[in-house]
């Protein structure tokens, strides 16, 4: 009873010195994994605690001179088991952290603030896979876009899609999907042409407020709209990679770049507390209701039957931790060569890496990964973790 009325009374002091009443929202962020060290982290950390008084920010990791609270864990394996223990629990309401691995069919996404105006925008999407086959991922990328914007408290927002690779089937498959009965609110290209599809220019300017594309493009946007002032070794600028969103998936994780500098820290810290504030999950639960009801389902199908009728038919082993990484792989072939490593029993995802598209192994098992994609021509002798 006295440590619930101690509590009482602290929480009363501290919301009529910050002026901000009720429960805070609280942020777990781990600390182990970036490039510029531990302090980098911490000193994000403070920065977004200290400016955003609604929120209540969490370390995870060894032991460092803060007055945030830390919960200590020593390896970045371990520091990723506490944050999922502690998001499961609810005692933090999302989390910040580095190299995650997410499963199949969740992807992150992105936020910005673009060079022409000035404008925040979202990439759909920057880390993960959607899905193996490249137009069905995209137009899964699109619906995480949308997910995350309305969790931003963007009511009905605009869409675009940028001009790569399977630009126009996505773009048809959303029209279906649109027609259908899901919303998908799509802006006009700033060029005199105009139409969904953006070009380059729309991606200096903001034009839409979610930009599709595929993750590998939308991991490289990340980093230079993040780092093009500071020459790329530090990230400066944005909010990071983002939430992992995907059908059913109920964890609220963000990601952020081993190079990500304070700043961005910061502002990932408060990205998360922006998603979790809108609910996202809930958001995602409902936009997939609605849009499967405007037959999601019966579209992505479309896409996928052809190339489904010639492939055999691979079963994904067991789900492991991924940090090994294994380089030298065309991005056209990125797909396949996670396939042929599923077939030979070795759980693998695709990725982008410091030099470019990656396969992620468990590291026990690189050598072996390594053996079997040479040994299949994707990847030359020179291949190594990056």
């Amino acid at each position: 009873m006295r440590n619930m009325i101690s509590k009482v009374f602290n929480d009363i002091a501290d919301a009529i010195e910050s002026g901000q009443f009720g429960e805070k929202i609280k942020i777990g962020i781990t600390l182990l994994g970036s490039e510029h060290g531990v302090e980098n982290i911490v000193k994000g950390a403070e920065i977004a605690q200290s400016r955003d008084k609604s929120i209540e920010v969490v370390l995870i990791g060894p032991k460092v001179d803060t007055n945030l609270k830390v919960i200590e864990a020593n390896t970045e394996q371990e520091q990723h088991e506490k944050m999922e223990e502690l998001l499961d629990s609810k005692e933090i309401s999302s989390a910040v952290t580095m190299h995650y691995s997410f499963p199949i069919g969740v992807s992150t996404v992105g936020r910005v603030i673009t060079p022409g105006f000035g404008k925040e925008m979202i990439i759909a999407t920057t880390t993960g896979t959607s899905s193996t086959h490249r137009v069905e991922a995209m137009v899964k990328n699109g619906l995480y876009g949308i997910i995350t914007a309305k969790s931003l408290g963007i009511k009905n927002p605009t869409v675009g899609i940028l001009n790569v690779d399977g630009a126009r089937q996505v773009e048809k498959a959303l029209r279906k999907l649109n027609e259908n009965g899901y919303k998908v609110n799509f802006t006009q290209s700033l060029r005199a042409d105009g139409g969904a599809v953006m070009r380059g220019n729309d991606l200096l300017s903001g034009t839409p407020d979610v930009m599709i594309t595929d993750t590998l493009t939308g991991n490289l946007l990340m980093k230079v709209f993040s780092s093009f002032t500071t020459g790329g070794t530090y990230e400066a600028m944005g909010y990071g990679y983002g939430p992992g969103v995907g059908d059913g998936y109920s964890r609220t994780i963000l990601i952020i770049s081993r190079a990500s500098g304070i700043p961005v820290v910061a502002n990932a810290i408060s990205y998360a507390a922006d998603v979790a504030r809108g609910n996202i999950n809930k958001i995602c639960q409902d936009e997939f209701k609605s849009a499967k009801n405007a037959k999601l389902d019966e579209i992505l199908n479309s896409l996928t039957k052809e190339k489904k009728k010639g492939d055999e038919e691979i079963s994904i082993p067991e789900k492991e931790i991924v940090t090994g990484s294994i380089s030298g792989i065309d991005i056209l072939d990125l797909e396949d060569a996670v396939k042929v490593l599923w077939k030979n029993g070795i759980y693998a995802e695709s990725g982008m890496g410091c030099t470019g598209p990656i396969v992620m192994v468990n590291e026990e098992k690189i050598e072996k990964a390594i053996e079997i994609l040479f040994k299949e021509g994707y990847v030359s002798t020179d291949s190594m973790n990056c």
